[in-house]
């Protein structure tokens, strides 16, 4: 059913109108529990037992399942509930700034249906950190929001200048740690200006010692901190962020990002195209870590198959964006239940 529709009528609507009304659509199902019983049914259905991994523990509760939906669908934390019910083992929401922004000129989202792919360059649009706070805030004041496993990705807004990059993310922290499972920090989406270029460790340091610090303020707790990298950089520059969030004693990564490496234009590319070099990325990323940082890996997986290579690379988990939109709303479930039987 939804082949058909995705085939006949999503992919003749402007792609940002139809992820707006799909990301909606989920928030209202969500939004109930009778709604929420009526996705766990019909598509949810999570695996029988947690993932078992040492390397886990870390984190505040066990994770349900190995798949979670990265940041970028659901920004602003409207939707967390019903895609909890449609089978995602946990949901990254984000990309959340310290101040609000409408994001870049439209339009900024494409697909390019033959190589299963989408294409953005959205700029970080959201209603800032301290709406999103308060929505977290009304999510984890009842049993369902927090049964939710719940990330939260950090960006730069784009008015800040590149010199007060640590003071942005740690007011951002300061707010959100409080209800968040993790953090993020993002220095790798190519649609802020200069961003990328805060991936440097020189750079990148000061960044993860303001987060670290404001988020085990206001939450009184270590809150498990991980840094997302773009598919992008050398090796060599891939290999010191990881050493980097080693010796700092961090949670650990996210790799990765959208590519740059592509001939469509502006923004960034995911799906299929990013599969073989994400799966790269997570082995270099394993090697320079060693055996107890976390990793989570990222792009391009659509099948059991992709998911359980990733993980013998080294992923301890997943996270998927374009994967869920080509495949639809029974395919996080499926593909939990898949890799539960890895």
């Amino acid at each position: 059913m939804y082949r058909t529709l995705f085939d006949h009528v999503i992919t003749k609507s402007d792609p940002e109108t139809a992820h707006g009304a799909s990301l909606s659509a989920i928030a209202l199902a969500g939004g109930n529990e009778v709604g929420r019983r009526g996705l766990r049914a019909t598509f949810g259905r999570e695996p029988s037992r947690p993932v078992r991994n040492e390397r886990l523990r870390v984190f505040p509760r066990p994770f349900p399942g190995h798949l979670g939906l990265a940041a970028g669908m659901d920004k602003n934390a409207t939707a967390v509930l019903g895609l909890k019910a449609l089978g995602f083992a946990f949901v990254e929401i984000g990309t959340v700034t310290r101040h609000a922004q409408p994001g870049n000129a439209k339009p900024r989202m494409w697909r390019h249906l033959d190589e299963r792919a989408l294409r953005n360059k959205m700029g970080f649009n959201n209603e800032g950190a301290d709406v999103v706070a308060a929505r977290m805030r009304d999510l984890r004041s009842n049993a369902a929001g927090r049964s939710a496993i719940v990330g939260i990705n950090l960006g730069k807004s784009k008015i800040t200048q590149a010199e007060h990059a640590a003071d942005d993310y740690g007011y951002s922290a300061r707010l959100l740690a409080p209800w968040a499972d993790y953090l993020v920090i993002n220095v790798s989406s190519p649609n802020t200006p200069g961003l990328r270029d805060l991936q440097a460790v020189d750079s990148l340091r000061p960044i993860i010692d303001a987060v670290r610090t404001a988020a085990s303020r206001s939450a009184a707790r270590d809150v498990p901190l991980l840094v997302k990298i773009a598919p992008d950089l050398a090796d060599s520059q891939i290999a010191e962020v990881a050493q980097l969030v080693r010796d700092e004693g961090i949670t650990g990564m996210v790799a990765t990002n959208t590519t740059i490496a592509h001939s469509y234009g502006e923004g960034g590319l995911s799906g299929r195209p990013l599969k073989q070099r994400a799966l790269e990325v997570v082995r270099l990323v394993r090697n320079e870590l060693g055996l107890r940082p976390v990793l989570m890996g990222a792009g391009g997986i659509e099948t059991p198959e992709d998911g359980r290579a990733m993980l013998n690379a080294g992923a301890d988990l997943l996270q998927a964006y374009s994967g869920f939109v080509y495949g639809g709303p029974a395919w996080p479930g499926a593909m939990n239940r898949a890799l539960a039987t890895k």
